[in-house]
C-alpha cells in the first residue's frame, strides 16, 4: 500500500479551528474532500485544500503509484500546535493584555486503497439454518433479584 504525505508549516491558525474542518475529510477519498473543502465556510479550508493537492502530487510522483488517483484516500490528517506569537493589547488604567496569535503544523496522509479481489468458490457448503430457541413463558422464568416481600409471599 502506498503512502504519502504533505505539511505546512506556521499556517497562521488556532490547531483547534484546523481540526475541525480535517475532521470533515478524513477518511474520505481526495475528489470528495476536495469538494468538502471547496464549499466548507472557514477559512482553513483553503490553506487544507493546498495542503491536500500537495499531498496527491507527493503520491503520483513516488514509485510504485498505481497511476490512478481515484484509487487514493485522506488516511490521516491532523493539525499540531505551532509556536504562538506573544503580542500586547493596551487596558484601561495603564494595564496591558496579552494576545496569543497561534499558528499550527497541517498534516494530511493519503494512501491507496487496495484493489478488491473477489474469488469464486466452485464447490462451497452450504450454510445450514439456524436452530430457533424456544423461548419460555414469562410465568415460567425466575427471576433473580427478590426484594425480602416477595421472599416472604413466596413461601406462604
Amino acid at each position: 500500500m502506498m503512502q504519502a504525505q504533505a505539511t505546512a508549516r506556521y499556517v497562521r491558525t488556532s490547531a483547534q479551528k484546523a481540526g475541525l474542518v480535517l475532521d470533515l475529510i478524513r477518511g474520505k477519498d481526495v475528489n470528495r474532500a476536495l469538494a468538502t473543502l471547496q464549499f466548507t465556510r472557514k477559512g482553513i479550508a483553503e490553506d487544507i485544500s493546498k495542503v491536500l493537492r500537495s499531498a496527491i502530487a507527493n503520491a503520483t510522483n513516488k514509485e510504485g503509484f498505481s497511476g490512478d488517483v481515484d484509487r487514493l484516500f485522506v488516511s490521516a490528517c491532523y493539525a499540531n500546535q505551532g509556536p504562538s506569537a506573544k503580542r500586547v493589547r493596551p487596558a484601561p488604567m495603564g494595564r496591558a493584555f496579552r494576545v496569543l496569535k497561534r499558528t499550527a503544523h497541517l498534516t494530511v496522509h493519503v494512501s491507496e486503497r487496495p484493489e478488491k479481489i473477489v474469488a469464486v468458490a466452485a464447490d462451497a457448503p452450504a450454510k445450514r439454518p439456524r436452530q430457533q430457541v424456544k423461548s419460555q413463558p414469562k410465568s415460567q422464568v425466575k427471576s433473580r433479584a427478590k426484594s425480602p416481600q416477595a421472599k416472604k409471599n413466596a413461601k406462604e
